[in-house]
């Protein structure tokens, strides 16, 4: 069989609304099947402050648990306990580590100085040992994580208070 003619017959069945073919000749036989295609989504945006041109079909609104008016409060008093200070983020998606190795002392503690470039802590992602480090000078007021904890993206990791 000529490859011209099987490009014009794949060519012909993607066209078409045929989801399967099967062609002999001889002692050349080939089968073709499309692969089903995924539903496509399409998202808009607009500049702020303009107004749709048309409005959104509504969409379900996700269900959410419903939560008892105590645990906002209880997060209302989880900022309440946060200490005064700058947030440390994770720079990245790993394992926190407070230490180089597991028999070392942690390289910062509660209450510790720090200086800027000083590591604090060691987010392992994809077996490299990634070091943060301090981007200022201050105290420790509070490390959030736990040793060996995965951490996402900008997580807190720790609460520095500037000098």
């Amino acid at each position: 069989m000529d490859l011209k003619l099987i490009k014009n017959i794949l060519d012909l069945i993607a066209e078409s609304d045929v989801n399967e073919v099967s062609l002999e000749e001889g002692d050349f036989k080939i089968k073709v099947k499309k692969q089903g295609t995924p539903e496509q989504v399409t998202y808009t945006t607009q500049p702020m402050g303009q107004a749709p041109a048309q409005p959104a079909a509504p969409q379900p609104a996700p269900q959410q648990p419903q939560q008892p008016a105590a645990a906002d409060a209880s997060k209302a008093d989880d900022k309440a306990d946060q200490p005064d200070g700058d947030t440390v983020t994770s720079p990245i998606v790993g394992t926190f580590y407070e230490s180089p190795d597991p028999d070392s002392d942690a390289f910062v503690k509660v209450g510790d100085s720090v200086s800027k470039g000083q590591t604090l802590c060691i987010v392992e992602a994809m077996k490299i040992m990634n070091e943060i480090e301090a981007e200022f000078s201050g105290t420790v007021q509070k490390i959030l994580v736990d040793d060996g904890q995965p951490v996402e993206y900008e997580q807190p990791l720790f609460i520095i208070k500037k000098d």
